[in-house]
């Protein structure tokens, strides 16, 4: 690709959208392994079920804290170093991880896959993409942001064949090995820098798309950002990370404990295409606080039955409210702030959300741990997305409100 075709909503914008969104597909494969086998892996090292669910809790620790400075990176020294880096410590942690205890499995996800590897990989990329579009980045938004959703609508019947056959320690190892020598081709074949927003589009350079004003200080508008992205995260941690275990325990078999994570994440991935294109009219706050809403609904289903086929269903409905979510966060931010400030602003907002997901994660393991089934993960995860719908109403009803300010720093 030459560089006198890198303009706003192009074709060439579009490619490189789909290359990202191949880079997460790829990489948010890996710490399904983990979700996938949580059970062996919980009997092969001795260890209760919170054990090897903390490893995802980790993996999502990790990629907080580093997403805000990869974030920063990105924007100085260009998404391709940081994502070709992100790609091999990615890797490393996969096998780190394949190589001994919990200590290293925690050291593996933690470190190597959180800190260094996915950390370089969604907030940098979400941000990238974000730069080649104007008047379709919702959609574009919503497209790269289904990278998680892909890859757990494509890999979990994979991974739970390699387990079977391999064991879950080789399935790490030759995931490692599929995730260099693939995000490296599709980094340097398709990731180039990022057009001239100024030039593109003939606007004056850092400002924000939209001036709507919420009436509040940009600052308090991005820590209630943080403190809704949270609380939506931690309950859709509870069947991404647990679903598999859940129905394993209500005696489905292997596979098709493995697929309802495919269905429901396969759903997300359709679906998110919906709350793209809906985002691009109604913006972005407006677009979480009906997403929000349909995830609160679908997890209502997860307390009321225990059937197979009702349990397909609810986890499509469930896949179809969450999708809407962290692509809705991403055009928020970008409503809201310049470029410049997006930079740090878009993963310091994710920043609060991967700490839900790893909350979310982590905490319906002690407490599956506890009380030895899941009901009390499922009933917390409400408690926290009906806390979540507050704080959006609260920013939809500063939206609609008669006062219109233009955000001013501080």
């Amino acid at each position: 690709m030459k560089p006198d075709t890198a303009t706003l909503d192009s074709r060439t914008a579009w490619v490189v959208a789909w290359a990202a969104l191949a880079i997460l597909t790829l990489c948010y494969g890996a710490p399904l392994i983990s979700v996938v086998a949580l059970k062996p892996m919980a009997a092969d090292l001795d260890a209760p079920r919170s054990g090897p669910a903390a490893a995802g809790a980790l993996t999502y620790l990790g990629a907080a804290f580093g997403g805000i400075v990869a974030g920063w990176l990105a924007g100085r020294l260009g998404i391709r170093r940081i994502v070709l880096f992100g790609a091999a410590m990615m890797a490393a942690g996969l096998v780190v991880s394949a190589s001994g205890g919990l200590f290293l499995l925690y050291a593996g996800h933690g470190v190597l896959m959180g800190l260094f590897g996915t950390s370089c990989m969604f907030s940098p990329l979400i941000t990238y993409v974000s730069r080649w579009f104007e008047r379709r980045r919702g959609a574009a938004v919503a497209l790269i942001s289904s990278g998680q959703s892909v890859a757990g609508a494509v890999w979990p019947p994979l991974l739970q064949y390699g387990i079977d056959e391999v064991g879950w320690r080789w399935t790490m190892v030759l995931f490692a090995a599929l995730v260099v020598v693939a995000v490296a081709g599709l980094t340097i074949g398709f990731l180039q820098a990022p057009p001239d927003a100024t030039r593109a589009s003939g606007t004056t350079g850092g400002s924000p798309r939209s001036t709507a004003s919420l009436g509040l200080s940009p600052n308090l508008v991005m820590i209630l950002l943080m403190v809704a992205v949270f609380c939506c995260c931690v309950p859709m941690a509870v069947p991404m990370q647990h679903i598999v275990a859940f129905c394993s325990d209500l005696g489905f078999a292997s596979q098709y404990s493995a697929a309802m994570l495919s269905v429901l994440l396969g759903s997300a991935f359709l679906a998110r295409q919906f709350w793209g294109w809906l985002a691009d009219r109604i913006g972005g706050i407006q677009t979480l606080l009906w997403s929000s809403l349909a995830q609160a609904t679908a997890l209502v289903g997860f307390l009321l039955t225990r059937d197979q086929a009702a349990l397909f269903t609810i986890s499509a409905a469930f896949g179809f409210g969450l999708s809407g979510l962290l692509p809705a966060y991403v055009i928020a931010v970008r409503e809201y702030y310049s470029i410049e400030e997006a930079n740090w602003r878009i993963p310091t907002v994710l920043f609060a959300g991967l700490l839900g997901m790893a909350a979310g994660g982590w905490g319906a393991g002690l407490l599956y741990d506890y009380f030895g089934d899941y009901m009390s993960a499922f009933s917390v995860g409400m408690v926290f997305n009906i806390l979540n719908l507050g704080v959006l109403f609260f920013l939809v009803l500063r939206q609609r409100g008669p006062r219109r300010f233009v955000l001013t720093p501080g």
